[in-house]
């Protein structure tokens, strides 16, 4: 376990095992901060040793933040550091009609995107207040902006970070302590292999790339903004009707991107 020796800033990333967490991670190990990381998987100790070819201290660990005792976990290896920011970037999605779907599964959603996150930045936060200084940053998504069909659990999670989000940023806004929310949209890692979407439109199509959107989150965090729509210009162009369109048609929409069995089919 490397020893945290609070010569340089700490980031704590979870989800960090791949995709847009260990791009993330990357950032800040460039950037000159040590790392405390986390995920469920056993890539998580080969992607600490990649981070600290970087030169930053990286402590890894694992723990499945589903389950409470796995908050717990990761809270326990806070004791004694120093956190300057948070980046709660850990999720799951699943995709599938709501009627169809294991209720299982949409518990899992429920239990890493909703419940560990407010678990988890509670006692982040307090001790960011305390001080007086500190970052957190939540991973949101356009999909919060959506109505999800077919993809309905996953989606309303997504809202509820958001709305979360930005509510801490009022209650904060006095302490020093700053709340950036980031918005990505489909991205190259393999959440649509997890979520049971390779039979989808959206699970087919281009996606962004997660070193592009880790920058954009890293820009952001670090300016101290409240919220943006990470990665492309086709998806910063998304995020812009969202906040336009009615709610029906963005449903529909969602519709004709998630339903399974829409790979392969023509634009519309």
């Amino acid at each position: 376990m490397d020893v945290m020796d609070g010569n340089r800033p700490l980031a704590l990333v979870t989800g960090a095992s791949s995709g847009i967490g260990y791009e993330l991670a990357r950032r800040f190990a460039e950037h000159g901060f040590d790392l405390l990381i986390n995920a469920e998987d056993e890539r998580l100790e080969h992607a600490a040793q990649l981070l600290r070819e970087t030169g930053a201290q990286v402590r890894p660990v694992r723990a499945d933040l589903r389950a409470p005792a796995g908050v717990d976990r990761l809270v326990a290896a806070t004791t004694g550091l120093t956190v300057d920011v948070a980046a709660l970037n850990a999720g799951i999605g699943r995709g599938g009609a709501f009627l169809d779907a294991d209720p299982a599964d949409e518990q899992s959603v429920i239990d890493l995107n909703v419940s560990s996150t407010v678990r988890l930045a509670k006692p982040l936060l307090r001790e960011m207040v305390a001080r007086g200084e500190g970052r957190l940053m939540f991973t949101s998504s356009v999909a919060a902006m959506m109505p999800g069909s077919f993809q309905a659990v996953y989606n309303a999670s997504k809202s509820f970070i958001q709305s979360f989000a930005q509510a801490l940023q009022e209650e904060l806004k006095d302490t020093g302590v700053t709340i950036t929310s980031f918005m990505p949209g489909p991205t190259e890692t393999d959440f649509f292999h997890r979520a049971g979407m390779g039979d989808t439109r959206i699970g087919t199509s281009d996606k962004d790339d997660p070193a592009q959107v880790a920058q954009q989150a890293f820009d952001a965090v670090m300016k101290g903004r409240k919220k943006l729509v990470t990665g492309s210009v086709t998806t910063k162009a998304q995020g812009v009707a969202d906040r336009v369109l009615p709610d029906g048609a963005k449903a529909a929409l969602h519709r004709r991107m998630a339903e399974p069995g829409t790979a392969g089919n023509g634009s519309e």
